[in-house]
């Protein structure tokens, strides 16, 4: 079928749906396209279940130094990975369905789930629709970029993704890549109890800030038992 429409926004990501708010506010009609979850990266798989299990971690961390406040925990503590996973899913769950039931609540807003393929300047399609609008926006996701490492191939690694769906607490985390994310996760399972190695091909951890940036953070990491 077809459908003509003001404007077309694929991707219910990050700047999607506020796009659609502001252009149906303007008495424009949308179309916008999801193909998977609303939310994109950062709600699914990015920002919020990482903050949630920084969270987490934080905690254990604070709970291992309490004595330093006074407060006497007896025995070791430890993390219960399967509650952390599930406090992970609470929270993105509830952020996407909220997402979701304030999309399909806008006026002049037309939800499609389907896979977009662009078939002209003008025209979208997804499944059997056709959908035709002068503006058309793309707010696509993003990937993980795994690097081209000899033997990689033949054995089972992770991305930042599928770390997200660890029930289980590794024994030791090898983390190639000493930016933003990697620092981020290798913190979070150092925290919870794994041994974890982070290895990083530049002179210096996340090259891209100061000189000065980059060896306080690495100084943090060294003091909690990181290995860069």
């Amino acid at each position: 079928m077809n459908h003509t429409y003001d404007a077309i926004i694929v991707g219910a990501g990050q700047a999607g749906p506020g796009l659609a708010g502001r252009l149906t506010d303007a008495g424009m009609t949308v179309a916008l396209v999801e193909r998977k979850l609303f939310g994109g990266t950062c709600v699914n798989t990015g920002c919020t279940p990482t903050k949630t299990l920084v969270a987490s971690a934080y905690a254990a961390f604070l709970a291992r130094r309490a004595d330093e406040y006074g407060v006497s925990l007896g025995s070791t503590v430890s993390v219960d990975m399967e509650k952390i996973k599930l406090r992970q899913d609470t929270v993105v769950r509830n952020s996407r369905e909220g997402l979701e039931t304030w999309l399909t609540s806008l006026g002049n807003c037309t939800i499609y789930r389907g896979h977009a393929r662009l078939e002209s300047a003008t025209e979208v399609r997804v499944g059997n629709d056709l959908l035709t609008a002068q503006k058309i926006f793309l707010n696509v996701g993003g990937r993980a970029n795994v690097p081209d490492l000899p033997g990689l191939d033949r054995v089972t690694y992770l991305n930042n993704s599928s770390l997200l769906q660890l029930q289980i607490l590794p024994r030791h985390l090898v983390i190639v890549g000493g930016s933003y994310v990697g620092l981020e996760f290798a913190q979070i399972y150092r925290r919870f109890g794994s041994e974890v190695t982070v290895v990083e091909m530049a002179d210096r951890l996340i090259k891209r800030e100061d000189p000065e940036v980059s060896a306080g953070v690495r100084e943090i990491l060294s003091a909690e038992g990181i290995q860069t």
